[in-house]
């Protein structure tokens, strides 16, 4: 299926909430293999789960580790952004977060909302 579709996934649930966390990036990386153009947003504590470290220590029964399903949802070509805005509320820095999430500011958030067919928030 080739489409010109665009999908963008809100994750707001942080990793004290890990049963929260791995569906933008399961249903991401399905979007991403039916040629769909994805994107998952990281707002508030979401930032949490791409912060460099975390994503390892996540892993519910039979299911890979979070970072495993991060990787392959970035190995099939979902972007990934982080909320500027929340990293300062949280305390973070630009640096705290894996390689391939980029820090972007909340117009990015706008531009992508009002672009996509469809928006997912978790």
């Amino acid at each position: 299926m080739v489409t010109n579709k665009k999908i963008l996934y809100v994750q707001t649930s942080g990793i004290d909430r890990p049963e929260r966390l791995y569906a933008p990036f399961i249903l991401a990386t399905t979007a991403a293999a039916m040629d769909i153009d994805t994107t998952i947003y990281f707002l508030i504590k979401g930032v949490e789960s791409v912060k460099k470290g975390e994503a390892e220590k996540i892993k519910i029964g039979d299911f890979p580790s979070l970072k495993e399903v991060m990787d392959q949802a970035h190995k099939s070509g979902v972007k990934m952004f982080v909320c500027d805005q929340s990293t300062q509320l949280l305390g973070l820095s630009r640096g705290d977060f894996v390689e391939y999430a980029k820090v972007v500011g909340a117009a990015t958030l706008n531009d992508l909302l009002l672009e996509a067919d469809a928006v997912i928030t978790f």
